[in-house]
């Protein structure tokens, strides 16, 4: 099974990086969103596929009697999944409030703070 997401893992990055490097606002957007799942599912392929009972210890116990799953890659992946959904929607606003005052959303063109044409320097001072 960790094969098969190990080989999933490997899908989404290759596509977030391809997307993550066009020309296109969008398209890098959805690379950005496209590498927060891979990481996220990284993680969770590196904390163990396997079917063990929850992290619950009995109260007369101090370490769990039999083997328990692992709390921390689910809690970081909680945490990763709202920092990135919040960190995607800052993007998509930012990507659309560009749109909104250039007209184009290709990066070639998003020269505003450097013209095709920028005046000639003084010559002489």
């Amino acid at each position: 099974m960790e094969i098969y997401l190990a080989l999933l893992v490997g899908c989404f990055f290759i596509v977030s990086i391809y997307l993550l490097l066009s020309k296109y606002v969008i398209r890098i957007l959805l690379g950005v969103a496209i590498l927060s799942n891979a990481v996220n599912l990284l993680i969770f392929t590196a904390g163990r596929l396997n079917r063990e009972v929850p992290p619950i210890i009995p109260e007369a116990l101090q370490v769990p009697a039999e083997a328990t799953a692992n709390p921390l890659p689910q809690a970081l992946i909680l945490t990763a999944i709202v920092i990135s959904f919040s960190f995607f929607a800052f993007l998509l606003v930012l990507g659309f409030r560009s749109f909104q005052d250039l007209n184009t959303d290709d990066t070639d063109n998003m020269r505003f703070a450097e013209p095709v044409d920028p005046p000639p320097p003084p010559e002489g001072y």
